[in-house]
């Protein structure tokens, strides 16, 4: 372990009158009233939100100011994993719980690089997802039908989905770099009849055109009965879409239905499809799972009020493609009153000065992003606490990946030392997380700070005893509203029981290592299927990710376990590969500073046995590092859906190695 992972200090602590105005407080003062319990403290709190699920979702239901009538039962078969409903009598739209009136008239601000800038008021927005609506009723869609998104993080983006969102219709989405065989599987799966696409993107400066690819799929998706084509590289100029078929301008699709102006909800079960999203897929076909439009809202609404912090008229910005669940994360912000800062493109455009250049000039209050971004920065020259006034923000978020103890410290030393930084753990499994931030608690480096209210989580080891203080699988041992209705095609279920519940019947075994700190925090060492085993000994990549990512010369690694003896495979042994700066070259010397770092901080085990310079390093297209993907290279398998990577080609790096032959 890290020996200076646990400080005997916190990096940030909320001062009484920060807490005072925090939503959780508030929400607290419902839950000691509801409950008669004191609920001292936050491990209070969240004991009486698992304990008595009900009236926690209950209250999160009232506290959220739900639209809809929640009706009489509030469970069934709650003993049940998978198998447990909630609110089974409930009535409630998404879009319209999304689209209410605020005190806030500004719906979204959008970036697009430095090349594009928009925004839209609440009303703005109500109106045109009111025309696309009508537009999608006239093409034919009903409840229950698929609209997709081929499409960047603008607002079109948004505004079809709410349309679909208000009919009854199921939105699901992919970014548009991804390629056409990447896109065939997952609509293909889900047959859409509607796609919204663009006709390119901007990224890095560079205009991308993706007609001809749009053209590819449309022709492979017969489902698809019209295609609406956003001009966001052409602005206002003319489209050339005789190359796709049943193609149609944005503009011309809603130009009949110019006269409306507030959106038609229909309201449905709590349980109704709102998302299809879809699993990585770098292992096969990508898994599409189901989340219902109830379990959503009440999720983020708890995750963005409570968790987050996020209160009417703040600006709420998430780096983050339509291809990644954090943009499902985000939009959510409407419900809790927010202004969506939305931004599409490369986030080191202008030398990494233009996600901060938004920051200031949008004075933005909660900045979202990946931890390998926070890496990536702190590895830069650009330190924004010198160059900006930040002084709006209260926040930064960070998911993707965990984040290492030394990314903390950047925060607070070169973006801002009175925010609260939440590092959040999740999936796309739940559209949401099982660990997260909490603005009313202390920040512990390398530490997410707690498990999320009403979610049981616990950390299990592999004989199924809860844990503390030492690593095991995260798991969540009672049902939560916002578990997936099931999965696409799976028509009794046995995926989605073989996804989550194989391991531990009845309990959710979501495939992260990770262990519960004594600050009551969490700290995810990787995912479980890419943990390593030298010589029978379980160990989390993230471990060595921390302490490789400290070394200026490294820009990324990425970490495998080899069979070893190749010939007679009896144990593993653990290889690192790196990416230098460019211009130099892993020597003997780097090395050994390399492996000295991982054996004074982590333990002997974790030392690689071989240490392999690379020059890129395969990703998906959300910035994941793809460990099993490289691990069957260096073996020789096949990667079966390398269309869910952002670098294919990056493969090639990892084969034949006469490092690892030896």
């Amino acid at each position: 372990m890290d020996k200076t992972q646990f400080d005997d200090r916190p990096l940030w602590t909320p001062r009484p009158e920060q807490i005072a105005a925090t939503g959780i407080a508030a929400f607290t003062d419902r839950a000691r009233r509801v409950s008669g319990l004191q609920l001292a403290d936050y491990a209070a709190l969240h004991d009486w939100s698992v304990q008595h699920s009900t009236d926690f979702w209950r209250e999160v239901w009232d506290f959220g100011g739900v639209i809809g009538e929640r009706g009489a039962r509030d469970l069934v078969d709650g003993d049940r994993m998978p198998g447990a409903t909630w609110f089974p009598d409930a009535r409630l739209n998404f879009a319209e719980n999304l689209l209410r009136d605020s005190g806030n008239p500004q719906a979204l601000v959008f970036w697009g690089e430095d090349k594009v800038k928009r925004s839209m008021t609440r009303a703005e927005l109500r109106a045109e997802v009111a025309r696309f609506a009508a537009a999608l009723r006239e093409a034919g869609v009903e409840r229950g039908d698929r609209v997709a998104g081929y499409m960047p993080n603008l607002p079109e983006t948004l505004v079809a989905m709410l349309a679909a969102a208000s009919l009854g219709a199921t939105f699901t989405s992919a970014s548009p770099d991804f390629g056409v065989q990447g896109v065939l599987d997952r609509f293909g799966q889900t047959a859409p009849k509607v796609l919204i696409a663009c006709d390119g993107y901007w990224y890095n400066g560079k205009a991308i055109d993706v007609l001809g690819k749009l053209g590819d799929i449309v022709r492979q998706l017969p489902s698809v009965s019209r295609v609406v084509v956003v001009p966001y590289l052409a602005g206002d100029g003319a489209l050339k879409l005789s190359d796709v078929p049943r193609a149609t301008t944005y503009a011309d699709f809603l130009a009949p239905h110019a006269a409306a102006t507030v959106p038609q909800y229909f309201r449905l079960p709590f349980n109704h499809p709102l998302y299809v999203m879809y699993s990585s897929g770098t292992t096969g076909v990508p898994k599409c799972i189901v989340h219902g439009a109830g379990g959503t809202l009440l999720q983020h609404l708890k995750e963005h009020k409570l968790h987050a912090d996020v209160r009417e008229g703040d600006r709420l910005f998430y780096f983050t493609t339509c291809g990644w669940m954090m943009w499902n994360w985000l939009v959510s912000g409407l419900a809790a009153g927010a202004t969506l800062m939305l931004y599409d493109g490369n986030p080191f455009v202008d030398d990494g000065r233009v996600l901060w250049d938004y920051a200031e000039k949008e004075r933005i209050t909660h900045f979202g992003t990946s931890a390998k971004y926070i890496e990536t920065l702190g590895k830069s020259e650009l330190r924004p606490a010198q160059s900006y006034d930040l002084s709006a923000l209260r926040a930064v978020l960070s998911t993707g990946s965990p984040l290492a103890p030394q990314g903390f410290d950047f925060v607070y030393d070169s973006i801002k030392r009175d925010v609260q930084l939440a590092s959040i753990s999740g999936g796309t499994d739940i559209v949401s997380c099982f660990v997260l931030g909490n603005p009313a608690m202390p920040v512990w480096r390398g530490e997410i700070q707690c498990r999320g209210l009403g979610m049981a989580v616990e950390v299990w080891d592999d004989e199924g005893h809860p844990i503390t203080a030492d690593k095991g699988e995260l798991v969540c041992t009672k049902p939560f509203p916002c578990m997936p209705i099931g999965f696409w095609n799976d028509p009794d279920g046995a995926k989605y029981h073989a996804a989550y519940f194989e391991r531990f019947p009845n309990v959710w075994c979501h495939g992260d290592f990770c262990e519960i700190t004594e600050h009551g925090g969490l700290i995810i060492h990787g995912r479980s299927d890419a943990t390593l085993n030298p010589g029978g000994v379980r160990i989390g990549t993230a471990e060595i990710y921390r302490q490789v990512e400290k070394l200026p010369e490294i820009l990324e690694s990425i970490v495998i376990g080899q069979d070893w003896p190749p010939q007679d495979p009896t144990d593993v042994r653990v290889i690192l590969f790196v990416r230098l700066r460019e211009g130099l070259t892993l020597d003997d010397a780097l090395a050994t500073r390399l492996k000295q770092a991982i054996r004074d901080n982590a333990t002997p085990r974790h030392v690689p046995a071989r240490i392999v310079q690379v020059t890129d390093i395969p990703r998906t297209k959300s910035g994941k590092l793809v460990e099993l993907a490289v691990r069957n290279v260096v073996h020789g398998k096949p990667v079966k859906n390398i269309e869910a990577l952002a670098n294919p080609e990056a493969l090639a790096l990892f084969e034949n190695r006469p490092e690892l032959a030896s």
